[in-house]
């Protein structure tokens, strides 16, 4: 993506993360944000300088600036941007005031070539579009967080924002269209994702909606067991293990190597579904079968067997394991006054033009000369004057 220009007024999860994911792959991308920093530096897990340790992982391979969209001075400064950047991220709510600086309407009279992708709870249209949303809220919304959990404990959000980063991925993927769109039409485009149509999206995609339509029943929270086949996780000597062995080729060696090939031909396992309905008998006949075996063992058998397995890796255990780290699933980057940090490595892989992580995440207004001097082409008693007249 070299040659393609980002300006990312985003904040939090999403855009952050649609923005990085282009970088990693060559875009120059370009955080703005507030002078003195934005709210998202300093939210969650907090680290010794006073900064979230998030930002620093979606924050990397970026320049950062400081721009006051609020300010009626920032106005120009943002024209001369647009002309020479290709794509604006944001996720500033419809009808806000920094918002409607950054609607596309406005965008386009400036540079009819622009992208704008604006990431938002509910979607730049429709009854909910001025309501607040994060992931969390979305989830709920969709019906996935009743899904979650145990069938003890009431619906429960993910640890993991998975709706946020698959809004950010799925933006990411259509600012690629929209880009070779423009390179075939000359025309930009507005795209608008909803953070709720993904969790909506995801909740269908994995049949929940029809299953109520057809059968009348609602899809429930299960824990572990996950739903259509069996699976679980088990207590080993030395730790937990998560077996997996979904479909009747699997189910059949697992039966041999558990000493149990009776369940093979039992009608009770004899498919998927059955066996997901009989998952508590399975349950406690696979717990014995692992209490007696450390996890090497456990997953030396199944391996061998090419049935599907995995220890259940702390953090501190999943960054020693041998794959992620052939995979270069962790790079290591010096920041100020941290030394080395670990943040997440490129996804995907690519043969020919693979992505890398260059750069830390900047600290506030890092590149301000480099891209108000050198590529505006301001002078430097400008800048300051700006600066000190908190525009920039």
């Amino acid at each position: 993506m070299e040659g393609i220009r980002v300006l990312d007024f985003s904040r939090f999860g999403a855009g952050p993360y649609c923005a990085c994911l282009m970088a990693d792959l060559g875009a120059e991308v370009v955080r703005v944000e507030n002078p003195g920093g934005a709210v998202d530096r300093v939210f969650g897990a907090i680290d010794p300088n006073g900064e979230s340790l998030v930002y620093k992982a979606t924050g990397r391979n970026k320049k950062g600036i400081t721009l006051n969209l609020a300010s009626s001075r920032a106005d120009d400064l943002l024209k001369a941007l647009l002309q020479r950047y290709d794509v604006v991220i944001h996720n500033l709510p419809p009808g806000s005031r920094e918002g409607e600086k950054l609607s596309y309407n406005k965008l386009k009279k400036i540079n009819p070539k622009v992208i704008v992708g604006a990431i938002s709870g509910f979607g730049q249209s429709g009854p909910n579009a001025d309501r607040v949303s994060f992931d969390t809220t979305a989830q709920a919304m969709s019906g996935g967080m009743w899904i979650q959990g145990f069938p003890d404990t009431p619906p429960q959000v993910t640890a993991i924002r998975h709706v946020d980063y698959s809004a950010g991925a799925i933006l990411a993927f259509s600012i690629l269209s929209a880009i070779y769109y423009r390179q075939r039409t000359g025309k930009g485009q507005m795209i608008d994702v909803a953070l709720c149509d993904v969790a909506v999206n995801f909740v269908q995609n994995i049949g929940a909606l029809m299953l109520y339509k057809i059968y009348g029943e609602i899809r429930r929270h299960v824990g572990n067991f996950g739903f259509g086949a069996y699976m679980d996780c088990c207590k080993a000597k030395d730790g937990w293990v998560f077996i997996a062995p979904v479909g009747d080729i699997q189910w059949n060696k697992f039966t041999k190597i558990i000493v149990r090939e009776d369940m093979a031909s039992d009608p009770r396992f004899q498919s998927d579904m059955t066996r997901w309905e009989n998952r508590l008998h399975i349950h406690e006949i696979v717990s014995q079968w692992v209490a007696d075996k450390t996890l090497d063992e456990i997953i030396g058998i199944l391996d061998r067997a090419r049935v599907a397995v995995s220890r259940v890796n702390t953090v501190a255990e999943m960054i020693e394991d041998p794959s992620i780290k052939a995979r270069e699933m962790i790079v290591d980057v010096d920041h100020p006054g941290l030394g080395k940090i670990p943040i997440p490595g490129v996804v995907p892989k690519f043969s020919e033009t693979p992505g890398r992580v260059e750069k830390r995440a900047p600290i506030v207004g890092e590149h301000n000369k480099e891209i108000y001097g050198e590529i505006l082409g301001f002078d430097e008693e400008y800048i300051s004057r700006l600066s000190s007249e908190g525009v920039i």
